[in-house]
């Protein structure tokens, strides 16, 4: 497929390599009440807190998926009234560079397609990368930062969950679980395989999406291909209950 000029635009203005995260968000019916609320609060702190380092605010790209009731790619470019609302699931719209990202305001409502919303991101992630090869860009191991409080409620999540094991295990794409209050963290653990789903400490949303701005900050601050050091996770602790 040939560069579109949209393309060729943001490339030419922006060269840095890039750092692709997905952030797939539970928006439930059981997400109601301060969990929504507290969200869109860390939202808002990931915004100021990426904004603030200069060359993450040029290297990280940023979409955000959520799924309740429907998986949605959401518009977070804040283009007056389109912003927040559903968008293609198109790589060149749903990713914007971490200096042109307006947090969406989340809203609470529906059953749980965690497994579609998983195959989104991968597919999205994976065409991310064809348009950086494709304009010559360099880019860092991206990310798919998963949020929930509840069970999958699609009937074929098991087939997701295992397209994202094989993702890691050929190093596309690095996969991160929280579990929130009633999540289950066993279901949570058959995403991967590579580390353990984390369970978030009462509603730290703040504090974890501070880390996950740190985190891709480091990333941001090293080359693709180095392991980047990610500070100390504070915000979470290790389920026992199995």
């Amino acid at each position: 497929m040939a560069q579109t000029q949209l393309e060729q635009a943001e490339f030419a203005e922006n060269p840095e390599p890039r750092c692709a995260v997905v952030l797939l968000l539970d928006t439930s019916g059981s997400m109601h009440g301060q969990p929504i609320t507290e969200l869109n609060t860390g939202l808002k702190e990931f915004d100021s807190a990426l904004k603030a380092d200069r060359l993450a605010s040029l290297r990280v790209e940023v979409a955000v998926v959520t799924f309740g009731g429907a998986v949605r790619a959401l518009n977070v470019s804040g283009s007056g009234d389109a912003a927040a609302q559903e968008i293609p699931f198109d790589a060149e719209q749903a990713f914007v560079i971490a200096d042109n990202f307006h947090p969406p305001t989340l809203k609470a409502g529906g059953e749980t397609p965690m497994g579609e919303a998983a195959r989104r991101a991968l597919d999205l992630l994976r065409d991310r990368k064809e348009v950086y090869k494709r304009n010559g860009v360099d880019y860092f191991r991206p990310w798919i930062f998963l949020i929930t409080d509840g069970n999958p409620t699609d009937s074929n999540w098991e087939s997701a969950a295992e397209q994202v094991k094989q993702e890691e295990q050929r190093k596309g794409a690095l996969f991160y679980a929280v579990g929130v209050e009633r999540a289950d963290m066993k279901t949570l653990a058959r995403f991967s395989d590579q580390r353990p789903p984390l369970k978030l400490k009462g509603l730290a949303f703040r504090e974890l999406f501070q880390w996950l701005s740190k985190s891709l900050t480091a990333v941001a601050q090293s080359r693709p291909g180095e392991q980047a050091p990610l500070p100390p996770v504070g915000w979470a602790q290790v389920d026992t209950s199995h």
